[in-house]
């Protein structure tokens, strides 16, 4: 039984180790490798760049029409004579132009507006994927400790049986606790190994043999933050906000392209015209070039139908509302983030003022009562279940303290997270 608890330790850490390559990955450089790789993030900057060719397009001019014509009298006997004329016209949209120009220049605001607000999440859950990945490391640490402690006791356990100090069966209730734990670390190194993975995906990489290991640790400082002035950053600084902000003016923009859709196109044309000689006996003329300018414009009866500008100004209206309700949203994200925040950084302060201390202090004095044969083997595994459970809760406890740290920066639309 010692050999199998021996070889079930080796088995974990070799997996760990020995068949991939480990490669420490600090949070700063997780950060530059999240915004430079991520895939999704890439995709969503594509729509930046199509914005600003949208710009581009709408600055076109509309083409001018180019028309050749011939005429000829065939009739021989009239002697009318040929000619041929060119002509040069182009359609002038007064206004539309302009505003389909500021049209696209506020749509592409918009679309920076939301790929920075793309960021903002993106940048928040990449860091919490990496604070899982240290959460794992340590919840793994706590778990190989415990077993260590464990096999350690029941080596002890087996010589003190040998020596007839103790039961048999307090030596073979040693012997299956410490395999029961040797299962458990092999869970968490699964655990583990799967969130280093996720940091690959994070960082648009992907290789069987590597796996990312964070060199940060959980932070316990804790931040003094103000309630009113969190409110007030994040009203000026949520990229969503200002999104949203950004589609008001594009609906404004809307109207505004939606009424000159009601002007009149113009259409101004020029023509050259040449005419031959006519030898015709009745009405002889001699060879002439004739000039022709135009201008036309349709009656616009549909501009009487008022529809698409009361959409748009629906639309305006809608956006107008939207804007509102997103800022009411943040206000009310922020509130509850903060107290969050605070309720979290109250329960690590109950950890760091004596609990982890009692229980380690617990499980070193019944493990000394044990070995003087003062205390019973199910009050030392007793013990060591409470120590274990301790340190998990608070490594959990420290945990969300970190996330509900970021999430309260997210909802603010600050960033000053070090790790």
């Amino acid at each position: 039984m010692k050999r199998i608890h021996i070889l079930i330790l080796l088995a974990t850490s070799l997996s760990l180790q020995a068949q991939n390559k480990s490669v420490s990955l600090p949070y700063r450089e997780y950060l530059e490798k999240v915004n430079t790789g991520n895939l999704e993030y890439a995709a969503e900057k594509l729509n930046v760049s199509a914005s600003h060719a949208g710009v581009v397009a709408a600055k076109v001019f509309n083409d001018p029409e180019l028309s050749v014509s011939y005429f000829n009298n065939e009739n021989k006997k009239l002697q009318m004579g040929e000619g041929f004329a060119v002509g040069l016209s182009q359609t002038l949209t007064l206004g539309k132009r302009g505003a389909a120009i500021g049209m696209a220049r506020s749509e592409s605001a918009l679309t920076e507006a939301l790929l920075a607000d793309y960021f903002r999440n993106l940048r928040a859950e990449a860091t919490l994927t990496y604070l899982e990945a240290v959460k794992q490391q340590r919840l793994y640490d706590v778990t190989r400790k415990a077993y260590e402690n464990l096999r350690q006791l029941a080596e002890s356990d087996s010589i003190r049986f040998r020596l007839g100090k103790i039961m048999e069966v307090d030596a073979t209730q040693s012997k299956l606790e410490a395999g029961i734990l040797g299962n458990e670390l092999l869970q968490a190194g699964t655990k583990l190994k799967n969130a280093y993975s996720a940091l690959s995906v994070m960082m648009g990489t992907f290789s069987i043999d590597t796996l990312y290991q964070p060199t940060a640790q959980l932070q316990t400082e804790m931040h003094e933050f103000m309630l009113g002035d969190l409110i007030a950053k994040a009203v000026e600084n949520r990229s969503d906000l200002v999104a949203a902000l950004r589609n008001t003016t594009v609906a404004k923009k809307a109207v505004k392209v939606a009424r000159r859709e009601n002007i009149p196109d113009i259409d101004v044309s020029l023509e050259i015209g040449r005419n031959y000689r006519v030898l015709n006996e009745e009405a002889p003329a001699p060879p002439f070039t004739g000039i022709t300018a135009g201008i036309a414009f349709p009656l616009k009866l549909s501009a009487l139908n008022r529809g698409a500008v009361n959409a748009a100004r629906f639309r305006e209206k809608q956006a107008e509302m939207q804007y509102s309700q997103a800022r009411l949203q943040v206000q009310t994200e922020v509130m509850q983030a903060y107290h969050q925040y605070q309720s979290l950084a109250e329960q690590m302060k109950h950890y760091e003022n004596g609990l982890l201390k009692q229980a380690q202090e617990v499980l070193d004095g019944k493990i000394y009562s044990y070995n003087r044969g003062e205390v019973s083997l199910l009050e030392v595994l007793n013990a060591q279940r409470t120590f274990d459970e301790v340190q998990a809760q608070y490594i959990e406890t420290l945990f969300n303290y970190n996330a509900a740290l970021v999430e309260l920066e997210k909802a603010v639309g600050i960033w000053d997270i070090t790790l």
